[in-house]
């Protein structure tokens, strides 16, 4: 779609929104920004739109044949700047909104571009979808935008760190790679500068799918489905299928990467429009990759070919050895030699706030799993300790049920200490399976003081909460960041 002198509405202010805007703008488009929460400052807006512009303009440059002199160079900062404050003036323009939008603003528009965090079935979105006005969102106006070949990766857990990896892998390979999405840092920011050589890996949330029309990655990947976000998405048929979309546009000339040990993932691979590659850790594989005992296989025709031992590697659990053999066929997919990939792999360290060791404290390893943020992906967090646990869960409700989390605990926690919203609720359930030293912190400093009280050399202090943690924190980052600085500042 040209979006020359279209008239585009970007809902929510926050980094997929201003980033929406600052797409928009270069693509010739005359956008407006709108905020239904009485709590957006538009000056805050305004500020944060030139400052995205400023960090995009050059503050120097550098001629082909020689150094620029100081005079020239002073010359072409000042031209420079003022070029940039000339664009700045003309962001300014753009209208911010807050919690209501005029109705003659509505009536003008020709695209709207939602944020991932705006639902899609609201009545405000609704009243633009009933008049035959586009719904997009980040994904699709950066697809729209942007050049080269994609990558993209979702799944209930798993999708931060298989796409940070996969990224290091395309970095050790092409000259220009995007790491975006749900990962941080928005598509729409990679998008205008991205040219037909460009490689975009990017990790897509169930949020981002709901609105995407003409995406379309040469390799995709779903890395597992688990109930989550039934708040958002109502069932969990509703959630698999928005999983599902993020192949609804490859043919049999794309990938796409699937867990053969997920129920949902393994029933798409029979109605996939893309060429399928299974990863499996329980079982061999005739096609695909797998894990027999402690290596990494890798089949074609029946005829097996070990890549690597899971000990070579710095990621530990069984989650991200999955999370690797998918890894390693994504990036297969997308043509990097099988070197480049093992020894990136190897060399690979965990992302933040996943199962991230932090120190060793009075004899007690701390970890922080903060984005364990639900149920399935905690799973792993646990069954990744191999000490006495003391653990950390609880926080913001999203509908989870935690039967499957408290089970898989198997004898390994010896304190549970809980917080947030669902803390009575999580206590409930713990206790129905014989849990019996569970502690309610009405603080998470309070909750970490516990664990530092209740555990003696040799155990572990597992941050892991099975919840997001709306409502105490900002985000999971936030949480791990706190976490971590509790660890640091205790003394020997």
């Amino acid at each position: 779609m040209d979006l020359t002198g279209k008239k585009v509405l970007a809902v929510g202010a926050g980094i997929s929104g201003i980033g929406a805007v600052r797409a928009l703008c270069a693509a010739g488009a005359e956008p407006v920004l709108f905020d239904e929460s009485d709590k957006v400052n538009k000056e805050d807006v305004v500020k944060k739109i030139e400052e995205r512009l400023r960090e995009a303009e050059p503050t120097k440059k550098k001629t082909a044949e020689k150094e620029l002199t100081e005079k020239e160079a002073a010359e072409e900062e000042t031209a420079n700047k003022g070029a940039a404050d000339e664009k700045t003036r003309g962001m300014r323009k753009v209208p911010v909104y807050t919690v209501t939008l005029p109705s003659e603003v509505k009536a003008d528009i020709d695209l709207v571009v939602l944020s991932p965090g705006v639902p899609v079935d609201t009545e405000f979105v609704s009243e633009f979808r009933d008049r035959g006005i586009k719904i997009w969102g980040e994904i699709e106006l950066a697809y729209e935008l942007g050049k080269g070949k994609v990558a993209a990766i979702t799944g209930t857990n798993g999708k931060t760190t298989t796409t940070s990896l996969v990224g290091e892998i395309m970095k050790a390979w092409y000259k220009s790679v995007y790491v975006v999405g749900n990962i941080g840092n928005p598509y729409t920011e990679a998008a205008p500068e991205s040219t037909d050589d460009t490689v975009t890996v990017a990790e897509i949330s169930s949020f981002q799918l709901e609105t995407i029309e003409a995406f379309h990655p040469k390799v995709s990947a779903i890395l597992n489905i688990t109930p989550d976000h039934l708040n958002r998405h109502h069932t969990m048929e509703n959630y698999v299928a928005v999983k599902e979309r993020i192949a609804m546009n490859q043919t049999k000339e794309d990938i796409c990467v699937l867990n053969y040990e997920n129920e949902y993932t393994r029933k798409f691979g029979g109605d996939c429009p893309a060429r399928v590659v299974y990863f499996s850790s329980k079982r061999k594989l005739d096609d695909g990759l797998y894990l027999d005992g402690e290596d990494i296989y890798r089949a074609e025709g029946g005829v097996a070919e070990k890549l690597m031992n899971i000990h070579d590697m710095n990621l530990v659990g069984i989650c991200n050895v999955e999370n690797v053999m998918a890894a390693i066929a994504i990036a297969s997919g997308m043509d990097v030699p099988m070197n480049i990939i093992l020894e990136t792999v190897k060399n690979f360290k965990a992302v933040e706030h996943r199962i991230e060791f932090v120190a060793t404290k009075r004899g007690v390893d701390y970890y922080n799993d903060s984005k364990g943020t639900n149920p399935d992906a905690a799973i792993q967090g646990i069954r990744a300790m191999t000490k006495p646990t003391i653990l950390i869960g609880g926080g913001y409700d999203k509908g989870s049920e935690y039967d499957e989390w408290i089970q898989a605990f198997d004898g390994k926690v010896k304190c549970l200490c809980l917080i947030g919203q669902t803390k009575e609720k999580i206590a409930k359930c713990a206790e129905k399976y014989g849990i019996s030293n569970i502690i309610l912190a009405q603080t998470f400093e309070e909750a970490f003081n516990i664990c530092v009280d209740n555990a003696k050399e040799g155990d572990a202090v597992l941050l892991s909460p099975a919840c997001a943690s709306w409502g105490m924190f900002k985000n999971y980052e936030e949480r791990g960041r706190i976490f971590k600085e509790y660890v640091n500042d205790l003394k020997e």
